[in-house]
């Protein structure tokens, strides 16, 4: 297949050239052009050319970016590992994919999980001239084969020990180029983000897809709203984000004019890794001129839908589907295609297409219980989609959608109409058994103002007029804070009623 990185390519082949002096990468006040990029990844790639599989201590750091871009170079699988991971689990990563080494920074402290790896430190060391740039550079050009296994990224694991998604080149290659299309993302694009670098979002999306357009990438080493700032004012075009971020920063909108003006100069902000709130939506809206744009996607699939830059920035949806990508909705069965899509009636997505991984690693009954006979992969997530395609995601089937008095609900569209209350602050919705409903919808809201908290029959009123009746909850907790994880995502399985 052709390279991943062509700029990276003819900067290998021309350390002169116009590509070797274009900025790459940029961590804090450490920076990489591609010249500097192909002068410290490509004697690395030489020199785990042969290790087989290969771990990457993730830390959101420029060793770790060169560390994957080696490994692309070489051709070489990198398991990206998730520095705040317990021991437990980085020991089953380790068993499972069995790395032959891992990649770190000088200096990091690596967990006894790792001990028994050879470990090789990531030099960013660009002052010696690339003995290997000629030989990487043939490889690199030479082309593996599309299905050749890129990255093995495990997943979160919340209904099991992790599984090791094993992504080839070919998805990789192909989810980037359709987000281009989608996004009209050029060379001449510069993303700003501070999203981790062991999972999809961060890494793929935001350190590779940079590269593979020959533009940069300026990371804020963890997310912080003066950051953001000073890199979009800074000539920045794009923000990646969690709605976590962009609920911080539609909080910090009002008070913060400067914040304001940098948004309204990017060219694209973008949310992913869960739903944004329409509220969050709006106030940046009405703040900056500029709306945020949400795509859909997960570890297996990478990218499946998105709203296009040249298209209806419709709040509370994940867009259309990208080219190449199939996506239909199914009824309970999993087999059964929706006969129409109105806008109101719920199914699993099921998606088909170049973006799929190839398989769990060492789990071929996972991995055949996760597609259908036809070849369609079962995402899990439950949605809505309308009339012209755009889809909006109200929920996982395992946790959000709720079953009560015969109606099928997604949680999502829930939770949405809680943050329009002006008593809520965060909200989720999960269902609890019924003796009457099935299930009654349970709301977890943290208040606005611990000392005042909305009650459940005004909730209730807020909701039903909004949706409907039957969607109101019939049952209200508050909290401090709602659980989640590292990305944001709300853990609704702590969630529990004692």
């Amino acid at each position: 297949m052709s390279p991943l990185f062509p700029a990276l390519t003819e900067a290998l082949a021309d350390p002169d050239g116009t590509a070797a002096h274009r900025s790459a990468l940029r961590f804090g006040d450490r920076s990489l052009t591609y010249g500097e990029l192909a002068t410290a990844a490509a004697p690395l790639a030489a020199r785990i050319g042969e290790a087989g599989r290969i771990a990457v201590w993730a830390t959101p750091t420029l060793e770790t970016a060169v560390g994957v871009v080696a490994a692309l170079l070489a051709g070489v699988p990198a398991v990206p590992l998730n520095p705040k991971s317990g021991g437990s689990e980085l020991g089953h990563i380790v068993a499972d994919s069995a790395p032959t080494l891992v990649l770190a920074s000088t200096g990091d402290q690596l967990p006894p999980a790792l001990s028994a790896l050879e470990r090789v430190d990531v030099d960013v060391d660009v002052r010696a001239a690339p003995a290997t740039a000629a030989s990487a550079a043939e490889a690199l050009a030479s082309g593996l084969s599309p299905e050749a296994p890129a990255l093995v990224v495990y997943t979160s694991g919340t209904t099991g020990p992790p599984k090791g998604a094993v992504i080839p080149r070919r998805a990789v290659a192909t989810t980037l180029d359709a987000l281009a299309d989608a996004w009209q993302w050029t060379g001449d694009d510069v993303l700003v983000h501070g999203l981790p670098l062991f999972h999809v979002h961060g890494l793929i999306l935001g350190i590779l897809g940079p590269l593979r357009r020959g533009g940069s990438v300026r990371h804020l080493g963890r997310f912080d709203v003066t950051g953001v700032t000073r890199e979009l004012s800074a000539g920045a075009t794009m923000l990646f984000g969690v709605p976590t971020m962009y609920h911080r920063i539609a909080e910090t909108l009002p008070d913060d004019p400067a914040l304001a003006k940098a948004l309204a100069r990017a060219r694209l902000l973008v949310s992913g890794s869960a739903a944004l709130p329409v509220h969050d939506h709006e106030r940046i809206a009405e703040a900056t001129g500029r709306r945020v744009i949400e795509r859909y996607g997960m570890t297996e699939t990478l990218m499946n839908t998105s709203v296009r830059a040249d298209g209806e920035p419709r709040a509370g949806t994940v867009g259309v589907p990208l080219p190449g990508v199939e996506l239909r909705l199914t009824e309970e069965d999993g087999k059964t295609a929706l006969a129409a899509y109105d806008g109101e009636t719920v199914g699993e997505i099921q998606v088909r297409g170049p973006n799929l991984f190839t398989e769990y690693l060492n789990r071929s009954d996972a991995t055949a219980a996760a597609f259908t006979e036809d070849g369609w992969f079962r995402t899990g997530d439950m949605a809505v989609c309308d009339p012209d395609g755009y889809v909006r995601i109200v929920g996982r089937k395992a946790t959000d959608l709720i079953k009560s008095g015969g109606y099928k609900i997604g949680a999502g569209e829930i939770e949405n109409a809680l943050l329009e209350h002006p008593g809520v602050r965060e909200a989720a919705v999960t269902g609890e058994p019924d003796p009457d409903l099935g299930e009654r919808i349970v709301a977890w809201i943290v208040p606005a103002d611990a000392e005042n908290p909305p009650l459940l029959a005004e909730l209730a009123d807020h909701v039903a007029v909004r949706l409907a009746p039957h969607k109101r909850p019939r049952v209200l907790h508050c909290l401090g804070a709602l659980p989640r994880n590292d990305m944001g995502k709300i853990m609704k399985r702590a969630l529990t009623h004692d």
